[in-house]
């Protein structure tokens, strides 16, 4: 599993990383399996504990789908299509204090602890 980390918060986002409302623009950094690392962007709208949004920096942007919110914990699926494939890829995630940590799927059987 690779982790998704926040290397910073955007100046888009007003709360705090452990306010009730994740409504913002969160940027981060996604160690691939060449060690280099790949911005992530992650624009989220919340309302109440329903999650929606896209994540953009791995190919076009996709839709978050199913997106869900519950205390610290979040989750949401997003669809990506592989060579005409789709892959229903499911995120799970806390909120921190230092901000947001997502546990996201490996990229055909090949991934690493980013950052």
């Amino acid at each position: 599993m690779n982790k998704f980390l926040t290397g910073l918060l955007s100046a888009f986002l007003a709360q705090a990383a452990f306010a009730a409302d994740l409504t913002g623009r969160w940027v981060g950094g996604t160690q691939g399996p060449d060690g280099q690392t790949r911005q992530t962007v992650l624009a989220l709208k919340q309302d109440g504990n329903k999650l929606t949004g896209y994540v953009s920096g791995m190919g076009p942007d996709s839709n978050i789908s199913e997106g869900k919110v519950d205390g610290d914990q979040i989750s949401f699926v997003v669809v990506r299509d592989f060579g005409g494939t789709e892959r229903k890829m499911e995120y799970t995630g806390k909120v921190t204090g230092d901000g947001l940590v997502l546990t996201m799927p490996a990229f055909g059987g090949r991934g690493g602890a980013g950052g």
